[in-house]
């Protein structure tokens, strides 16, 4: 009670509700133009409206005795848009451009909420509203004087020749045949913009008289504002209980529904797909792929699917090729369809698709002319089916369009034999119908091409490489072992003995053998680094006098760092030829032309931390020759390596 006292009813005001209008009252927005600047005292000239698209279009005049009007401009648009007649269709008759076109857009397509109001007499008087429209200065005269200007420059480019001509040349006539239009192909129609545009032109203008604001028509069409009627019989939408009308003044809390953009029927999103049960998403999203591996429809699906129930459904509108999912032919053709392109019925259809795919089965290649030939399908079908799950190769054929998805052949063996029972089944039918010969039974090998995965990726080929390794590492331990154990036996031990590596000098590859007399005229009268002149410095075996040893391994050293920084693996004769194009390199009389053995420099190399490793000839353990540089690099986690290649 006292919170009633603080806060008194001041007046109390009658809220009525009127309907004359209702159906006809519209507001006009002017967005462009400031509130202060109205167009109530600019002549309208004429008016317009389509009821159905709530479109209007105003005509108003523009002053052209005013200061800031360019007549010069005026005149020479009129002239654009017009040209030179004066008739009834011309837009601007006085030939200055005197009016100005203003078109109505939608401001809101719900307006159940607004109303115009009028406070009378202490009475307040509610109309609702049917549109609200804004209204903005059209340039379609700029359209028109384009349009002039191409038809005068095709008139001049033609000029008088075709008078010239007697009779009218023969021309050619194609007779086309529409096709029948299918349900999806309607609907996209219906919702394209050009058909949108015919649509609306399709509506009539309405033309209308304008009133001005103080004009007596205006002002007996604004009685109807008013509600006509003070008694209960037409306000009774206002008369609610108290729970009611509590209810409208404050409804529930219920989240408004937003325009959604008008998609094709045969799109979904993918929230709306999640909604639906997964063998339904299943069907949806094959018939819309067509082919796609298991891994990618189960990203598709959402986390927390179930992967065997994904595939207890996806045997049902798909079938394996090679090891990916291709969507069945009945999925995409149903009974009772037809081809848009030849009529043939859907039956028909199901056997040429069917018998592509079971090609796909055999060989990653499908040549179009033999599947034109076997099934005696239009070549637009026969394209239609290779398109779906293949892309085509200039000079080739056609290529599956997806790898060969190993993996899952390789955790689902079980579905992939009953794939293989069912694929058996229908090789039985296609014999039957198509009385296959041997030569579409047995699939054809192209060069470097095989059924089997084609496409290797570079990690395919690393894992295969690794594998291959481990299974020929021990071979290659226990050979180096046993070739160990006879050099030990037969050769007495020494401090820097390398006897049990046998090493075989052999050039980098045979399209690049050495040329010893390169390097003779290259190190400016040196043969191997070492100094022919009397007066050089003296080595013998590859020992130096003492005093330039330090300096000599130092500088040795040196290059054999930078080489294996550059190259980790290096044979010794790739070695020596690096090592001689760095000596001729050298300015003349440097310390490194004293003279270096193969020991010394083989020496030097074990000492900065590379490791001898014996490697036999990889052909006779059946490996590349990469793979057996990568058999090294995998197998010593060292830094530097020196790779001798043995017999």
């Amino acid at each position: 009670m006292a919170n009633e006292e603080d806060d008194p009813i001041i007046q109390e005001i009658d809220v009525y509700l009127a309907k004359s209008l209702s159906e006809k009252l519209y507001m006009f927005q002017y967005p462009i133009r400031p509130a202060s600047m109205t167009y109530d005292d600019v002549t309208h000239l004429s008016a317009k409206i389509k009821p159905k698209q709530q479109k209007v279009e105003l005509d108003m005049a523009i002053d052209t005795l005013n200061p800031n009007y360019c007549r010069s401009k005026g005149e020479q648009i009129a002239l654009n848009v017009d040209g030179t007649c004066t008739d009834e269709t011309s837009t601007y008759s006085s030939k200055l451009m005197d009016r100005q076109t203003f078109c109505s857009s939608q401001a809101a397509s719900n307006v159940s909420r607004y109303a115009a109001a009028i406070y009378r007499k202490g009475e307040l008087h509610l109309t609702p509203l049917h549109g609200i429209l804004q209204l903005r200065p059209s340039f379609s005269y700029l359209d028109k004087a384009d349009a002039k200007h191409r038809e005068r420059e095709a008139a001049n480019e033609a000029g008088d020749s075709s008078q010239d001509e007697a009779e009218d040349d023969i021309k050619q006539i194609t007779v086309r045949f529409s096709r029948p239009e299918t349900e999806q192909a309607r609907q996209r129609r219906v919702q394209s913009y050009e058909f949108l545009q015919k649509r609306q032109a399709e509506e009539h203008w309405v033309h209308l008289h304008y009133y001005g604001l103080r004009d007596s028509r205006s002002e007996h069409e604004r009685q109807y504002l008013l509600s006509q009627g003070h008694g209960m019989a037409e306000n009774t939408e206002l008369i609610k209980s108290p729970s009611e009308y509590l209810m409208m003044l404050m409804p529930p809390n219920v989240e408004e529904e937003k325009d959604k953009p008008v998609a094709p029927s045969n799109v979904l999103s993918m929230a709306q797909l999640r909604t639906l049960p997964l063998a339904d998403q299943i069907k949806i999203l094959m018939k819309n792929v067509k082919v796609m591996p298991f891994a990618n429809l189960m990203s598709l699906l959402g986390s927390g699917t179930d992967s065997t129930a994904v595939l207890r459904c996806i045997q049902q509108v798909a079938l394996l090729v090679q090891g990916n999912w291709v969507v069945k032919s009945d999925v995409l053709y149903p009974k009772d369809t037809s081809s848009p392109h030849s009529g043939v019925p859907a039956e028909v259809l199901c056997r040429g698709r069917d018998f592509v795919m079971w090609k796909f089965t055999q060989d990653r290649w499908v040549v179009r002319k033999e599947v034109a030939t076997v099934t005696k399908l239009c070549p637009e079908d026969v394209k239609d089916f290779l398109e779906h799950m293949s892309v085509a190769r200039i000079n080739k054929g056609w290529e599956f369009l997806l790898p060969y998805d190993e993996d899952f052949v390789k955790k689902h063996p079980d579905v992939v034999q009953r794939q293989n029972m069912l694929w058996m089944g229908i090789q039985a039918k296609l014999e039957k119908v198509y009385n296959l010969l041997k030569e579409h039974l047995t699939p054809k090998k192209q060069d470097g091409q095989s059924a089997h995965p084609l496409l290797v990726s570079g990690e395919q080929r690393v894992n295969m490489a690794k594998a291959k390794v481990k299974q020929n590492y021990g071979l290659l331990e226990k050979e180096l072992q046993k070739q160990k154990a006879e050099s030990k036996a037969n050769d007495s031990p020494s401090k820097m003995d390398i006897s049990n590596v046998r090493i075989k000098e052999e050039p980098v590859s045979d399209e690049e053998p050495m040329d010893a007399s390169a390097y003779e005229s290259m190190n400016n009268g040196m043969v191997n680094g070492i100094h022919s002149e009397e007066n050089s410095m003296d080595s013998l075996n590859g020992h130096l006098p003492g005093g330039c040893t330090d300096r000599v391994a130092q500088e040795l050293k040196a290059f054999v760092m930078t080489t294996f920084k550059k190259q980790f693996v290096l044979t010794l004769s790739e070695l020596k030829r690096l090592f001689n194009l760095h000596l001729a390199s050298l300015p003349p009389g440097h310390t490194l032309f004293s003279g270096i053995s193969d020991k010394m420099l083989q020496d030097m190399v074990l000492d900065t931390g590379c490791k001898q490793i014996l490697v036999p000839n990889p052909l006779r353990h059946h490996l590349a020759a990469n793979e057996a540089v990568r058999h090294l690099l995998w197998s010593f986690p060292h830094r530097f390596m020196l790779f001798h290649r043995m017999n």
